[in-house]
C-alpha cells in the first residue's frame, strides 16, 4: 500500500534481519569518496573521484570496462588502499586503517562477488550458515531456521542441500546474497550482479536487490553494465570515464545529459539491449 512503511524482514524464527546504521551521525553519508586517487604503476584508475551515498540509498556505478568500478568496491572493503584522498565507510575514515579495524568495518559492509565466492565443498545451506556460526550466539536449531528464512527470501530454499557446482551462475549469486545477509550487514556491495545470466534471472536478481533495500533498509552500491538494472535500483548514479567521475547525480539527470560520452554510452546500450 502506498504510504506505508515496509516492515523489516524476519527469518522464520522471528530474528529481525534489518540492521540499523550503528553510530552514524545524522545527516552524514554512509559511504563517501573525497578526492580519491588510485593508480597501478603508470595506469591511473581513479583520479580525484568524489561521491557520497546516504544511509539506506542505492548508488549504481556505471562505465565501460576498466574504468575503476570494481576497484572502487575494493577500496570500500579495504582490500586496496587509496593513493590519495579519503575513503569514508560507516562514517569512519578507513584510508589508512589497520587490518583489525578493517575487520570490524567488514562486519557492517559486505560484498557479493561476481563468482559468488561460495565454498565449493559446503552445501548451499552450510554456505549460508557459515557467518551465523562465526557469531557463536545461535544454537543449531536457530541457525537452521535463519538459514531457511534467508534461502526462502532469495528464492532458493529448495536448493538447500545442493552443492554450488549444481547451481547456475544466477542461483549462485542468490545464495551469495543470502550468505551476505546472514552477517546482518548495514551495507552490501554488488559487483556486476547480472552479468553472465539470462534476462529472466537478471530481472529476478534486480527485483531481489530492490526488495532488500526497502525491507531491510540496506545501503547498497551496485557496479553494473546493465542500464535496466540501474534504472530499477539507483537513487544516485556515478559514471566513471578515463579515471574521472564524469557524472554523479540522478538517473534522470544522466539520461537527459547532453555530454557526448554519456550520450554515446546510452545509445550503445539501447542498441545492445533486446526490446
Amino acid at each position: 500500500m502506498p504510504g506505508r512503511s515496509p516492515r523489516p524482514c524476519m527469518a522464520s524464527n522471528g530474528h529481525n534481519l534489518a540492521h540499523t546504521n550503528g553510530n552514524l551521525p545524522e545527516g552524514h553519508p554512509y559511504i563517501e569518496f573525497r578526492d580519491v586517487c588510485k593508480a597501478f604503476g603508470p595506469q591511473v584508475v581513479l583520479h580525484h573521484v568524489n561521491f557520497d551515498v546516504p544511509p539506506g540509498q542505492t548508488m549504481c556505478i556505471l562505465g565501460r570496462s576498466g574504468v575503476g568500478k570494481s576497484v572502487s568496491l575494493q577500496l570500500i572493503m579495504g582490500f586496496l588502499k587509496a593513493d590519495e584522498g579519503e575513503v569514508i565507510v560507516a562514517g569512519e575514515d578507513i584510508t589508512h586503517m589497520d587490518e583489525p579495524n578493517l575487520e570490524r568495518i567488514r562486519k557492517k559492509v559486505t560484498m557479493v562477488f561476481q563468482n559468488g565466492a561460495l565454498f565449493d565443498s559446503l552445501s548451499v545451506g552450510e554456505n549460508v550458515a557459515f557467518p551465523l556460526r562465526e557469531r557463536r550466539d545461535l544454537n543449531e536449531e536457530q541457525i537452521f531456521q535463519v538459514v531457511d528464512g534467508l534461502l526462502e527470501m532469495v528464492g532458493v530454499k529448495a536448493m538447500r542441500d545442493l552443492l554450488p557446482s549444481d547451481l547456475s551462475t544466477g542461483m549462485k549469486r542468490s545464495v551469495a546474497i543470502a550468505r551476505a545477509l546472514a552477517a546482518q550487514p548495514e551495507c552490501i556491495l554488488y559487483d556486476e550482479p547480472t552479468t553472465m545470466v539470462d534476462p529472466l534471472m537478471a530481472q529476478l536478481l534486480g527485483d531481489l536487490i530492490k526488495k532488500l533495500k526497502f525491507q531491510l533498509k540496506l545501503t547498497s552500491i551496485v557496479v553494473t553494465h546493465d542500464m535496466r538494472l540501474a534504472q530499477k535500483l539507483a537513487d544516485r548514479v556515478l559514471f566513471l570515464h578515463e579515471g574521472r567521475a564524469l557524472y554523479f547525480g540522478t538517473m534522470k539527470g544522466m539520461t537527459e545529459s547532453n555530454d557526448p560520452t554519456l550520450r554515446q554510452f546510452l545509445e550503445l546500450d539501447q542498441l545492445t539491449l533486446p526490446g
